[in-house]
């Protein structure tokens, strides 16, 4: 029975998940828009650490993840960042990932290349376009706009925290409505789309 309702409900996330990858694709192409703009200045030893995913436009690769997904940052002697991903999967095991980040970007330190497969020089692919001035929340997107995500220090935010998010989505040139909310142990338990949060 506990797994007929994890099957049923998994088989919604997919659903709104393929939904929203599907409003994504119907959107207009942002190669006339605007680059990403990332933040002034992003000081990486703040920035490391344990950030927990409250929200996310749906990637195949983070599918398997049912619920608690976080990541955790530290530095490198190289200088480069060990970026350490993991989740709940949706029959409650661990599923985790280990990769590099580089700072491709000196001058703001909020443009990163993410890599999971040992790329030498990794292209930028991940921009830090928000941050909190505690360092207590941030938006990540890539440059094309089709992969988001709200990073945050602690499982919940305020209803004031939320709407600060949701305007640094609308300023980086996103649909909040593409955004899921990701389920976390403290925090939010459901998975909606951000613009009805």
């Amino acid at each position: 029975m506990k797994e007929h309702r994890q099957h049923r409900r998994m088989s919604a996330v997919l659903a709104t998940a393929a939904a929203a990858l599907a409003a994504g694709a119907l959107l207009p192409a942002t190669a006339s828009a605007a680059p990403v703009t990332p933040v002034p200045r992003l000081d990486v030893e703040r920035y490391l650490g344990t950030w927990q995913q409250l929200a996310a436009i749906p990637q195949p690769f983070n599918l398997a993840c049912a619920r608690d997904t976080r990541a955790d940052y530290s530095l490198m002697p190289d200088g480069d960042i060990t970026v350490r991903n993991r989740c709940t999967t949706w029959f409650g095991t661990t599923d985790e990932i280990v990769g590099r980040a580089r700072v491709n970007d000196p001058v703001t330190n909020a443009q990163l290349g993410v890599t999971f497969w040992n790329q030498p020089d990794p292209p930028t692919n991940y921009v830090v376009t928000a941050i909190d001035p505690d360092y207590s929340w941030a938006l990540v997107v890539n440059p094309e706009r089709t992969s988001g995500f709200v990073l945050s220090r602690t499982p919940a935010r305020s209803a004031d925290e939320w709407a600060a998010i949701r305007a640094a989505i609308d300023a980086a040139g996103l649909n909040t409505c593409l955004f899921l909310t990701s389920p976390t142990t403290g925090g939010d338990e459901r998975i909606v789309p951000l613009c009805e949060r």
